[in-house]
Order: structure tokens, then C-alpha cells, then sequence
């Protein structure tokens, strides 16, 4: 989005926020655009008073224990029953574990922590069984937090939620709301066409049709919304398409797109944008 609307990737601040603390910034201005794994829903949609971009990553919360107590990959929601279980409190995740556990029978302690470090500290140090959160979370926290003598395991295989993900601001300013939905939609149709941060330059120079506008050329609309016109190119150079984003943050920690709901559309998932005419 900085490419986008200032022309230089680098010019963004990074404001860390806790599950509690991001909407109070995203509702005085703090911060311009929120990008955490928030979940969009109805009521942050409506009452909390906020407004949702584009989802770019399809998650689902699941759980993550020790093989030592008992755990595997097969292991279901019933059989947490009589667990500690650890999660970050101001989050969707908190009443969705509730819920999962009052369905299949299982009785369960709850213990809410404001920050994510004191979840996988708390257990880590066995202070609650389970921990839980999007399955993508727990994906990164073992591959980088998992000590030498655990063994952890994500579990169940169907995720007990749909955790759609993706940029959340501020309620009823359309004009920033298409700079944020239309930089994603760029690097997702982008992606479509095969166009990368080292080829962009070489096929703007020649594209036509909806390429062509993206880049900046022939009936582009960028200068419309208040983007410069080559806004959309400037993207793809300095950052990346959708896809480049994706491999580079998330192949490293084993989530890969082929599959997934994350694919293309073309390629059997979710990630579809509409056209740019």
C-alpha cells in the first residue's frame, strides 16, 4: 500500500498491537490500515465500527498440544476434555474454542493472555495443555518456538472455524477503502497473468488489456482513484505479486498455496479478484 499510494515501499511505520488494543487504533486514526490476523465479522463489521478489505489469507482456527500428553494429528475436539487451554483474550478465537468445546461434550479451563509470547511461554513451561488460535499461527509458533525435547501436533484436520483474513480500517472513507482493496486486487490479478516483481518492467513495456491498465497504460484508473498511474506497477516492482508474497513469507514455515483455499481460483481456491475495466 505504501508503493501504492506514496511510491515507496519504505515509507510505512509499523505500529505493534495487541488483539485487545487494534481496534481503539484503527477507530482514532492510530493507524491508518490494521494488517493482523483479524477475523472479519459481522459484528466488528457493523457495531465495532470498522471496514474490511479484500481477504488474503483464508485461515481456520485449530488446536496444538504435546504428543507426551496423548495428542496426535487424528486427535478431535472431545478429546481436550479436562484441559488447560491457552489462547489471547479480545479475540474471536476465545468464543470459538468455548463454543467447540460445549458442542463435543468437553470441559475445559480457559486462560486468556494479552500478548501471544505469553500463550507459547505458558505452554511451553506446561502451563496449560493446549494452545489455539488460526492454524497458519500455529504453523509458524512450531517451526519457530518448538523446543528439542517437545513434540507438538496440530490438530483436528477441519479447522473448527472460518478465520477469513485480510486489511481492516477505518468505517466510511471509500476513497482509502478502494487504494486498499485495488492495491490487493492488483497483485492478485497480477499473479494471475504470471507478471513478478522481476519481469513487471519488461511486460509493462508491451502489455495490453487489463495488464496494460494495471500498469499504468491505455484506460488505466488509477489517476481516478488519486494513485498515480503507475501506482499498480510500482507495486509489483518494489513488493511483489500476491503470489511472490505469499511464497516468500509463508513456504518457509510449510504453508504452500497448492491445495489450499489460497490457490488462485483458477487453480481450485478462493483467491479471486474482480476484474480491473
Amino acid at each position: 500500500m505504501a508503493a501504492a499510494v506514496l511510491g515507496d515501499a519504505g515509507a510505512v511505520h509499523f505500529v505493534a498491537l495487541t488483539a485487545t488494543a487494534r481496534f481503539t487504533a484503527v477507530q482514532t486514526g492510530d493507524v491508518d490500515v490494521l494488517m493482523r490476523n483479524t477475523t472479519w465479522t459481522q459484528s466488528r463489521d457493523s457495531s465495532v465500527g470498522m471496514d474490511f478489505g479484500p481477504t488474503t489469507y483464508y485461515d481456520g482456527q485449530q488446536l496444538m498440544a504435546r504428543v507426551s500428553d496423548g495428542f496426535s494429528g487424528s486427535s478431535q475436539v472431545a478429546d481436550i476434555d479436562g484441559s488447560v487451554v491457552c489462547t489471547n483474550v479480545g479475540t474471536t478465537t476465545e468464543k470459538n474454542i468455548a463454543e467447540a468445546a460445549l458442542l463435543a461434550g468437553a470441559e475445559i479451563k480457559l486462560l486468556g493472555f494479552e500478548t501471544s509470547d505469553e500463550v507459547y511461554e505458558t505452554f511451553i513451561a506446561g502451563g496449560c495443555d493446549i494452545t489455539t488460535t488460526d492454524g497458519s499461527a500455529l504453523v509458524g509458533r512450531k517451526a519457530k518456538q518448538m523446543p528439542a525435547d517437545q513434540e507438538w501436533v496440530i490438530f483436528p484436520a477441519t479447522p473448527i472455524s472460518k478465520e477469513p483474513l485480510g486489511p481492516t480500517y477505518g468505517q466510511n472513507d471509500s476513497a482509502w477503502a478502494d487504494a486498499v482493496n485495488w492495491t490487493v486486487y492488483a497483485m492478485i490479478i497480477m499473479d494471475e497473468y504470471g507478471v513478478t516483481s522481476a519481469n513487471v518492467d519488461a511486460t509493462c513495456a508491451t502489455a495490453e488489456a487489463e495488464v496494460a491498465r494495471l500498469c499504468g497504460g491505455d484506460g488505466e484508473l488509477q489517476t481516478a482513484m488519486g494513485l498515480s498511474a503507475d501506482a499498480f506497477h510500482q507495486v509489483i516492482k518494489q513488493v511483489g505479486s500476491y503470489g511472490e508474497v505469499y511464497d516468500r513469507n509463508l513456504n518457509p514455515v510449510g504453508l504452500y498455496r497448492e491445495g489450499s483455499a489460497n490457490a488462485g481460483w483458477l487453480d481450485g481456491g478462493l483467491i479471486y479478484s474482480p476484474p480491473a475495466r
